[in-house]
C-alpha cells in the first residue's frame, strides 16, 4: 500500500480523510492518485493483477473495464471490445469460451477450462465475491459471474476409492493410515479437502465444441506439444504432493532404516516430550498420599475442638478448609505436565524450498503503547527494531505500533526508528547477532570477539555502536523537548497541527513508515512493514483501554496485510530469539494438529532484576511448573504478551471438529429388527439435535452465508440477509468482512489502495464496534482489566487448544517493576481483573459448560479467578499466631502421639511435593522460596485490596484507585530496587509484622516468668508466628531500603494500628471469665 510516505488521518463518522506531510497540490490530488481506474460498464474500480498492474481487457485500445465485466462479455455478450470492436482474446486465468483459437504461447491448463472446483475453493474468489457484492448492490440486478459455489455442491462419492483422501489436517478413523495424504493446492497453501490429480473423471467438464472440418491437432489433442504440456503439469502437481505418515501409525510403513533425505521435510514439525516416569509417577503418588493425609487431618481437627478457645479453633478450621480447596484447584491441573521440542530444519525443508518463494505464513506483529513518559520511547524503539530484524521472510512480516495516547513523541520516535532500522536490520542479518534489540545487544557483558574473527565484523560493530549512540541522543532529545507542551499544541514539520493534540478527542491516524515502494535498507534489500496506528477517540465513547486498542489493530491489519497469524508483545518486551516466529510456526503450520491450535504462548523472561529476585518478579514457578502442566491438558492460559494467535480463532469461530469413527451397525438381523430400529432412531434423533444446535449457534459459518449471499441474487432482500449477519458480528466494513473469509490471509481481489486506506480509517473509528460482537465474542474480550485471561478462556470454550513453547534461548524478554510498591501495584491490577471475571457472566464456575473446555482446564481457570478470595483466610491465619501468643491460647488442643504423627506427616508431605515439583519443572529452591514468600506478601496486601475494590466496582459502581507516588531513589545498578513509593498497600503487611513480633516478645517473656513447664505449649505458637515473620521478611527488607532505615510514615501507621488492635483485644478478650473478680487468700503472713 503506497501512501507516498504521508500520514493519513481521518474520521469515518465525520467523513474526513486527510493526507498530512504533503504540499497543497498533493493534498488535493492525493486521493485521486491513489484511486484506480473506473470500469466504464458497471462503475466499479478496476482491480490490480498479480503483478500489481491494472487489469487490461483489450490490448488494442485498453478500454477500461473490470475482469467480471470482461468475463461476462466473453461468455454472454458479443465477445468484443465496446470501443474498438476488436474480439477479446482469452487472458491467462480466464476460462475458455466458444470461438477461442488455440494459443501455443499460453500454458494455463489450470485455468483454461472452467473447472468449478477451482473457484469454489479459492477463498480469495469467495472474499472478492462478498466484497464486490457489497459494492454492487446499487448497480442493478446484474448477476455475478464469478462462478463461485459452495462446498455443498461437491459429491464425495465421485472420488475414486483408490485415490488417497486428503483429510485437511484432521484424523478420519474411517480411513487407514496409509491412505492419508497432504497436498498444497496451487491456489492456496494447505487448503480444504482436495484430491490428487489425475483422477478418473471426478468432475464433469463442460463439453468443448469442435469443428469436425478441422484436424484434432488444431485443438492440441494428441500432439507432442499437448503431451509435453500435460506431463509438465502433472509433474508440477506431484511436486506439491507431500505424503505425511499418520500420527497413529507405528512406524512400519517404511521398510529399512535409511530413508531418503527429502523425507526429513515430511516429518512432524514438533513433538511432545512427556516428563520421565521416574519423576512424574512418584509425584502423582505423593499427591494422592497428601490427599489421604488431608482427610485424616480434617477428621482430627473437626472432632477435636478447643473448648477454651472455640472461636479461634473454628476460624482456623474454616481457613484450613479453604486452603485445601485452593490447593486442589491449583494442584490437579499439573497432573499431566509435558515439554515440547521443535524442528526448525524440517520447517525450512517443507516450506522454504530452494529456488522457490517461501511458503511460510505471514505474521502481523502488534506493539501496544500508551504514555511515552511512563513507557520510554527508547524501549519501544528497541522492541520495534528487534521485530524488524527477526529471522523471517521480510515480505511475511508487518509490525503495527498502536499509540493509544496519540503522542507526537511516539510518532517522531518511530520515524527515527524507521531510519535507523535501514542500518540495523542488514547488520543483524549479515552477522546473525543475538539479541537484535541494540540496547541489550551492546549491554551484554560478554566477549563479542570470541567467535568472530572476521575483521569486517569488528569494524562494522564499532561503527554500528556509534550510530546507535547517535540514535539514542536523538531519541532522548525528543523526550526532553516533549517535557514542555506548547500552548497551541504540537505542530508537524510542514506546519500542520498534530491531529492528536487533544488526547481524548482526535481522529484516527495511520502512517506507513516502512514497506512501501522505494524504502529499502542501505544494502538495497526490502524491509518489513512498519505501520503507526492511533485509533480515533471522541468524548462519550467507551474505548476499553488496551483490549480496545488490540481489537483496532486486528481490524486495521486485516485491511492492510491480513496475515493469518498475529503476534502481540508489550512495548517493553523485545524479541530475544530471532527465530521465535519460526518456533511458533512449527506448531501453527503443522499439517496434522496445527488447525486446532488457537495460540502459542511463550514464557515471560525479564532483564534488569537483581540476582536475589526479592519480590519474585521472574515468576518462575508459574511459567516453568504450572504452564507445563496446563500444556498437557488443553494448553496454557494467555498471559497478555509473547503470544502468537491464529486470526480465525480471534474472530470467535469454533475449532475444527474432529471426525469420529463410524459406529458399527448390526448386519446379522433383518432391518425390521426392533433393536436395530431403535438404534437407528436414536442416531437419527441425536443427529437432529446436533443439527438444531448448529443452527442456533451464535458464530456465523462463512461458507453458508456466502452461499446465501451469492446464489440468492434474484431477490435483493435475500442478498442483504447474510450481509446483515456479518455486519452485526464484524461491523460495517465490506473489506474487513471479506478478509475474515480468507483463512490463509491475503487482501481481497479487486481492492484498490484508495479503498483500503478509507477502510483502514473506517475500522479504527470510535463508533465502529457499536452494536457488534467485538469485545463480546470477537477479538479481545471486554469486561476485565486482565483481558488476557478472559480472551484465552473464550477460545478454549470454543474447543481450541493452545501450546506452550519454551525454546532453549528465551523467545522474548521484558522489563519488570523490581521495587516493592510497583510490584504490589502490578499484582493489584492482576487480582482486580480476576475479581471482575469472578463477578461476571464469564466466570469459569458457571460459564462454558457443554462446550470444548476440559474439566482440568476449567480447574485452572477457576483457580486463576478465585485466588484473590484467599486473601481473607490468609490474613486471618497470619493474625492467629499473635493472638495465641498474647492470650496464651492455641488453635489445637493438647497434642497426642497420633496428632503429632499426623502433623509431622502433613508437613513432610508438603515439603516432598514441592521438591518433586522443582525436580520435574527445573526450578531452583531459591525461586520456589521467593514465590512462597511473595504469595503471603501479595495475599495480605494487593489481593485483599483488589477484592474490596472489585466488590465496590461491580456491586456499587464505585471506582477506587490506589495511587503510587515516588519518594526518592539512588543511582547505580538496580537503583529502582531501593526506590520507596508510598501506597496504602504497605499497611497490612507491616501491621502483621509488628503484631507478630510483639506476640513473640510477649510469649517468650511469659515463658521465662512462668518457668520450664510453659516452654512446651509455647513451641507451637512460636512456630506459627515465626512462619509469618519469615515469609514477610522480604517485605521488611524492602521497607528498610538501601539505607537500612524505615520510613516514618510506615512506622506511625503500623504502630497506631497495632496499638489499637492490642487495646481492643485487652478490652474485649473473650477468653477472660466474665463472672467477676476472683478473690484468693493471700499466702503471705504480713504480721
Amino acid at each position: 500500500m503506497d501512501t507516498k510516505g504521508r500520514l493519513i488521518a481521518g474520521s469515518h463518522n465525520r467523513n474526513e480523510f486527510v493526507l498530512i506531510n504533503a504540499d497543497e497540490i498533493a493534498r488535493v490530488t492525493s486521493v485521486k492518485e491513489l484511486s484506480g481506474q473506473i470500469c466504464q460498464i458497471c462503475g466499479d474500480e478496476i482491480e490490480l493483477t498479480v503483478d500489481g498492474e491494472p487489469f487490461v481487457a483489450c490490448n488494442e485500445c485498453a478500454f477500461p473495464i473490470c475482469r467480471p465485466c470482461y468475463e461476462y462479455e466473453r461468455r454472454e455478450g458479443n465477445q468484443a471490445c465496446p470501443q474498438c470492436k476488436t474480439r477479446y482474446r482469452r487472458l491467462k486465468g480466464c476460462p475458455r469460451v466458444e470461438g477461442d483459437e488455440e494459443e501455443d504461447g499460453d500454458d494455463d491448463l489450470e485455468n483454461e477450462f472452467d473447472i468449478a472446483s477451482h473457484d469454489r475453493r479459492d477463498p480469495h474468489h469467495i472474499a472478492a465475491a462478498v466484497f464486490s457484492d457489497r459494492y454492487n448492490i446499487n448497480h442493478g440486478s446484474r448477476p455475478h459471474v464469478s462462478g463461485i459455489s459452495t462446498p455443498a455442491e461437491f459429491d464425495a462419492a465421485s472420488v475414486a476409492s483408490e485415490v488417497p483422501l486428503l483429510t485437511y489436517g484432521q484424523e478420519d478413523f474411517g480411513i487407514s493410515s496409509d491412505k492419508h495424504a497432504l497436498i498444497v493446492p496451487p491456489f492456496m497453501s494447505r487448503g480444504k479437502r482436495v484430491h490428487p490429480v489425475p483422477t478418473p473423471d471426478p468432475y464433469i467438464l463442460p463439453p468443448r465444441p469442435m469443428d469436425p472440418k478441422k484436424d484434432l491437432a488444431v485443438y492440441g489433442i494428441g500432439t507432442v506439444a499437448w503431451k509435453k504440456r500435460m506431463e509438465d503439469w502433472k509433474n508440477k502437481q506431484n511436486n506439491k504432493l507431500l505424503v505425511v505418515k499418520h500420527e497413529g501409525s507405528n512406524g512400519d510403513d517404511f521398510e529399512g532404516s535409511d530413508l531418503p533425505m527429502m523425507d526429513e521435510g515430511r516429518q512432524p514439525l514438533s513433538r511432545k516430550l512427556p516428563i520421565p516416569s521416574s519423576k512424574i509417577n512418584p509425584y502423582r503418588i505423593i499427591i494422592l498420599l497428601r490427599l489421604a493425609i488431608l482427610v485424616l487431618f480434617f477428621h482430627y481437627r473437626i472432632l477435636h475442638p478447643v473448648n477454651d478457645a472455640y472461636v479461634l479453633w473454628l476460624i482456623s478450621v474454616i481457613c484450613e478448609i479453604w486452603f485445601a480447596v485452593s490447593w486442589i484447584l491449583d494442584q490437579f491441573p499439573k497432573w499431566f505436565p509435558i515439554e515440547r521440542e521443535t524442528y526448525l530444519d524440517r520447517l525450512s525443508l517443507r516450506y522454504e524450498k530452494e529456488g522457490k518463494p517461501s511458503e511460510l505464513a505471514s505474521v502481523d506483529v502488534f506493539v501496544s503503547t500508551v504514555d511515552p513518559m511512563k513507557e520510554p520511547p527508547l524501549i519501544t524503539a528497541n522492541t520495534v527494531l528487534s521485530i524488524l530484524a527477526v529471522d523471517y521472510p521480510v515480505d511475511k512480516v508487518a509490525c503495527y505500533v498502536s499509540d493509544d495516547g496519540a503522542a507526537m513523541l511516539t510518532f517522531e520516535a518511530l520515524s527515527e526508528t524507521s531510519e535507523f532500522a535501514r542500518k540495523w536490520v542488514p547488520f543483524c542479518k549479515k552477522f546473525s547477532i543475538e539479541p537484535r534489540a541494540p540496547e541489550w545487544y551492546f549491554a551484554q557483558k560478554v566477549d563479542y570477539l570470541r567467535d568472530k574473527v572476521d575483521p569486517t565484523f569488528v569494524r562494522e560493530r564499532r561503527a554500528m555502536k556509534r550510530e546507535y549512540e547517535e540514535f539514542k541522543v536523538r531519541i532522548n532529545g525528543l523526550v526532553a523537548m516533549a517535557q514542555k507542551v506548547p500552548e497551541d499544541g504540537w505542530t508537524m514539520q510542514d506546519g500542520t497541527p498534530w491531529p492528536g493534540n487533544n488526547v481524548r478527542d482526535h481522529p484516527g491516524m495511520i502512517q506507513v513508515f516502512l514497506g512501501h515502494d522505494g524504502v529499502r535498507d542501505l544494502e538495497g534489500n526490502e524491509l518489513p512493514r512498519l505501520i503507526y496506528v492511533s485509533r480515533e477517540k471522541r468524548p462519550g465513547f467507551d474505548h476499553h483501554k488496551k483490549a480496545g486498542a488490540m481489537n483496532a489493530l486486528v481490524r486495521v491489519s486485516a485491511v492492510i496485510s491480513n496475515a493469518p497469524f498475529l503476534l502481540n508483545v508489550d512495548c517493553d518486551h523485545y524479541i530475544n530469539n530471532s527465530k521465535a516466529l519460526r518456533e511458533a510456526m512449527c506448531f501453527m503450520m503443522d499439517p496434522i494438529s496445527g488447525k486446532k491450535i488457537c495460540y502459542v504462548q511463550f514464557p515471560q523472561r525479564f532483564d534488569g532484576i537483581d540476582r536475589h529476585d526479592r519480590y519474585s518478579n521472574r515468576n518462575v514457578v508459574f511459567f516453568d511448573i504450572n504452564m507445563k502442566g496446563l500444556d498437557g491438558i488443553q494448553g496454557p492460559i494467555y498471559v497478555g504478551t509473547g503470544c502468537v494467535f491464529r486470526r480465525q480463532a480471534l474472530y470467535g469461530y469454533d475449532a475444527p471438529a474432529k471426525k469420529k469413527p463410524p459406529r458399527r451397525t448390526c448386519n446379522c438381523l433383518p432391518k425390521w429388527c426392533c433393536c436395530c430400529f431403535r438404534s437407528k432412531k436414536k442416531n437419527r434423533k441425536s443427529k437432529s439435535i446436533d443439527k438444531k444446535k448448529n443452527e442456533v449457534s451464535k458464530h456465523i459459518h462463512a461458507l453458508e452465508n456466502i452461499e446465501e449471499g451469492i446464489e440468492g441474487i434474484d431477490n435483493e432482500k435475500s442478498t442483504l440477509i447474510p450481509q446483515i449477519k456479518f455486519e452485526k458480528r464484524f461491523g460495517q466494513s465490506p473489506v474487513f468482512i471479506a478478509s475474515t473469509l480468507m483463512e490463509d490471509g491475503g487482501i481481497p481481489k479487486g481492492a484498490t489502495t484508495a479503498s483500503l486506506l478509507k477502510e483502514a480509517i473506517h475500522v479504527i473509528s470510535c463508533g465502529y464496534e457499536d452494536k457488534t460482537d467485538w469485545g463480546k465474542e470477537v477479538g479481545w474480550i471486554y469486561g476485565s482489566v486482565t483481558e488476557d485471561i478472559l480472551t484465552g478462556f473464550k477460545m478454549h470454550c470454543h474447543g481450541w487448544r493452545s501450546v506452550y513453547c519454551m525454546p532453549k534461548r528465551p523467545a522474548f524478554k521484558g522489563s519488570a517493576p523490581i521495587n516493592l510498591s510497583d510490584r504490589l501495584h502490578q499484582v493489584l491490577r492482576w487480582a482486580l481483573g480476576s475479581v471482575e471475571i469472578f463477578l461476571s457472566r464469564h466466570c469459569p464456575l458457571w460459564y462454558g459448560y457443554g462446550c470444548g473446555l476440559k474439566p482440568l482446564e476449567r480447574f485452572s481457570y477457576i483457580a486463576s479467578v478465585v485466588y484473590p478470595l484467599t486473601s481473607i483466610p490468609l490474613l486471618v491465619y497470619c493474625i492467629l499466631p499473635a493472638i495465641c501468643l498474647l492470650t496464651g491460647k492455641f488453635i489445637v488442643p493438647e497434642i497426642s502421639n497420633y496428632a503429632s504423627l499426623l502433623f509431622m506427616s502433613l508437613f513432610i508431605i508438603i515439603a516432598v511435593t514441592s521438591i518433586l515439583e522443582m525436580q520435574w519443572g527445573g526450578v531452583g529452591i531459591h525461586d520456589w522460596w521467593r514465590n512462597e514468600q511473595f504469595w503471603v506478601i501479595g495475599g495480605v496486601s494487593s489481593h485483599l485490596f483488589a477484592l474490596f475494590q472489585g466488590l465496590l466496582k461491580v456491586l456499587a459502581g464505585v471506582n477506587t484507585n490506589f495511587t503510587v507516588t515516588s519518594k526518592g531513589g539512588d543511582d547505580g545498578e538496580f537503583s529502582d530496587l531501593y526506590i520507596f513509593k508510598w501506597t496504602t498497600l504497605l499497611i497490612p503487611p507491616m501491621t502483621l509484622l509488628i503484631i507478630n513480633i510483639i506476640g513473640v516478645i510477649v510469649g517468650i517473656s511469659d515463658a521465662i516468668s512462668n518457668g520450664y513447664d510453659s516452654w512446651g505449649p509455647l513451641f507451637g505458637r512460636l512456630f506459627f508466628a515465626l512462619w509469618v515473620i519469615v515469609h514477610l521478611y522480604p517485605f521488611l527488607k524492602g521497607l528498610m531500603g538501601k539505607q537500612d532505615r524505615l520510613p516514618t510514615i510506615i512506622v506511625v501507621w503500623s504502630i497506631l494500628l497495632a496499638s489499637i488492635f492490642s487495646l481492643l483485644w485487652a478490652r474485649v478478650n473473650p477468653f477472660i471469665s466474665k463472672g467477676g473478680i476472683v478473690l484468693e487468700v493471700c499466702g503471705l503472713k504480713c504480721d
